[in-house]
């Protein structure tokens, strides 16, 4: 059993971690642009090595909540593969949207349902997954922190 809850892990910190470069290759040099560096940003911005820390801790934990989720459920079942799917992709196409093509309007419209979507991940699946239900939580926060952010940025440029 521990190795095969090892070899889940791994299947979805890769493939966690593979949206985080795709949606890096896709800002184009986003956070470090002239465009973005001009922004009329919120006060509470966090520096930007914030940032990558707390991708990188946000995947390595949800990756444990898909992984236990998998087991509770099935790694097969629809339902978590449209749900995961989703979050993927919302996920990816913000960095395009946001930084790449710079449409902050849409890029709000994104990450809110990516939001939501998060959300709902932790409140649907809470009673499964009893106390590993935590391990969504800072991605929770972490979303509604970007989507302020975001918002921010939406209201004052």
């Amino acid at each position: 059993m521990l190795r095969k809850t090892i070899s889940r892990y791994m299947f979805f910190l890769f493939l966690c971690f593979l949206g985080l470069y795709i949606g890096v290759i896709l800002m184009n040099n986003g956070p470090r642009s002239n465009w973005y560096l001009s922004l009329n940003k919120a006060p509470w911005t966090p520096p930007n090595w914030m940032f990558g820390f707390a991708w990188s801790l946000i995947m390595l934990l949800f990756s444990g909540f898909m992984t236990k989720l998998s087991f509770k459920r099935n790694l097969f079942d629809q339902k978590l593969i449209i749900l995961y799917s989703t979050q993927w992709l919302l996920n990816i196409f913000w960095n395009y949207v946001f930084f790449n093509q710079q449409k902050v309007a849409i890029g709000l419209i994104i990450i809110s349902l990516l939001l939501i979507l998060i959300g709902y991940f932790a409140i649907s699946f809470k009673n499964e997954l009893k106390i590993y239900s935590l391990l969504i939580i800072p991605y929770l926060v972490w979303m509604m922190v970007a989507t302020s952010l975001n918002t921010y940025i939406v209201l004052n440029n």
